[in-house]
Formats: C-alpha cells, sequence, structure tokens
C-alpha cells in the first residue's frame, strides 16, 4: 500500500484523470508539475528532474503521457507536508493538515543540503537479496535528516537505515506503509522492544521479548496475530538486523 492513506483515497484524486480526455490530462499534468515546482522551489523542468533523481526525457514523457507516477506525488506529499488534493486536484489548502514531521522531533527533507545526512530507504517486501544486507537491495528512495538532531539521539547516521512497514501485524504501532529507521548497530544480546529481524530468511518487524530460559518472543502489537516463541535450540534461525528506533508514519 502506498504511503497515502488507502486505495478508495487514492481512486478519489486520481478518477479526475483518468476520465478526463488527452487535451486535459496535458493540462493536468503541467498544473501538477507547476505545483511541484513552486513546493520545491524550483523554476525549471531541469531543476526538477534533478531533485527527483529522474531524467530530463523522464519528465519529458510524463508531459507527453500526461500522466505522472502517483508515488512521486505521495512522496512529495509525505516530505513536504503538502495536501494531495491540492498537489493533484488544485483543490483546498497546500498544507496538510496530517503531514508526518518523523517522530521525536525529526525534520525530514526529499533534498540534500547542508547538514543533512542521507538515510537510504529499502522496501523489505520487495527485497531479492539474502536478507542480511539491504545494500544489495535497490533504494526505493532516500530522505534527508538533520545531523545534530539525529546525534542528539544517540543515532549515527552510518548505521542508520529507513525500511517500509508491510502488512497489518504492528498495528497499532505501525501500519501497512509506514516508513521506520532502523539502527543496524543496535543489537543486544538481550533484546528488549522492537527490531526488525531475518527469521527462517525473512524480514520481519517484531516486538520482542526474551523469557526465561533464554528463549526469545516475537509478538506482534496486533492482537490478531498469535506470539511466536523461539526456543533456544532454534535461536540459529533468527538474527537481529537492528532496532526500530524512528517512526515515520504515513497519511491517514
Amino acid at each position: 500500500m502506498p504511503l497515502y492513506g488507502d486505495w478508495s483515497t487514492l481512486w478519489r484524486l486520481i478518477m479526475p484523470i483518468e476520465s478526463a480526455n488527452s487535451h486535459e490530462k496535458l493540462a493536468i499534468t503541467d498544473q501538477i508539475m507547476q505545483r511541484m515546482r513552486e513546493v520545491l522551489e524550483v523554476d525549471s523542468d531541469y531543476k526538477l528532474a534533478k531533485i527527483f533523481g529522474k531524467s530530463t526525457s523522464a519528465l519529458s514523457n510524463w508531459r507527453k503521457r500526461g500522466s505522472i507516477p502517483i508515488d512521486e506525488c505521495i512522496s512529495l506529499s509525505v516530505t513536504h507536508g503538502v495536501s494531495l488534493d491540492w498537489l493533484i486536484l488544485g483543490k483546498g489548502p497546500r498544507e496538510s493538515g496530517n503531514a508526518p514531521t518523523g517522530s521525536q522531533g525529526l525534520s525530514i527533507s526529499a533534498s540534500p543540503s547542508e547538514g543533512l545526512c542521507a538515510i537510504s530507504m529499502y522496501d523489505i517486501e520487495a527485497a531479492a537479496g539474502d536478507g542480511r544486507s539491504l545494500e544489495q537491495e535497490n533504494i526505493e528512495s532516500t530522505l534527508y535528516f538533520e545531523g545534530e538532531q539525529l546525534a542528539a539521539q544517540g543515532l549515527d547516521p552510518a548505521h542508520i537505515v529507513g525500511v517500509k512497514v508491510r502488512g497489518d501485524s504492528m498495528e497499532s504501532t505501525l501500519a501497512d506503509g509506514d516508513w521506520v529507521l532502523v539502527d543496524r548497530s543496535d543489537r543486544p544480546d538481550r533484546p528488549e522492544g522492537v527490531f526488525l529481524l531475518l527469521v527462517d530468511g525473512e524480514r520481519r518487524i517484531k516486538r520482542v521479548q526474551r523469557v526465561a530460559g533464554g528463549a526469545w518472543v516475537l509478538i506482534s502489537d496486533n492482537s490478531h496475530y498469535q506470539p511466536e516463541m523461539i526456543p533456544p535450540d532454534k535461536m540459529m534461525a533468527v538474527e537481529l538486523l537492528g532496532r526500530c528506533v524512528v517512526k515515520i508514519g504515513s497519511i491517514s
């Protein structure tokens, strides 16, 4: 699921574009790109493409097709706190009333700047490697955080990655489509808290508790899912990849 709400919300936004004729689609696309430039404070498609990490020909194709990938709109909405109604449809106020700024007061930017640290964001469901190394995977996006703010929370950017939550097993703590920052240096022998784990070759985000005898209990915060006991003799099948330290919520 995308970062913004549910599919019915997205369809409400997309439907006016899908039902438009070809000339109207071209005009709508031009208006959306104009609003994108306004948000990012740039005056050309070349600069817009550079921020998005796209080629200028990619943006030219958006114009020719009269179509902009919805994920680009969602990403801009999340990182800059703008309303998708305003960005896509030109309706309502520009600012979103419920855009996340990162929990614990972290500021987020979609573009590099002095004093900001780049954090790679990965979709763990789309991962194709052996599970242990995220560096093998494709980076879905890059977000930039204030280095001083990370340091104030004891976080070293060199050890931080972002991962997208998949499924509803961790609701009400983490929702499908949320992003979380994971500190890969925080892998204690006696874990307590929410961690990114590798279980039988599958990456999961679970609450971990250590119980008597050395067993671990993997807990889903959604009560519809039963806890999973990992006895000491099965511990070789489980590996801590890092502690989930900051939630970047989706817009709902």
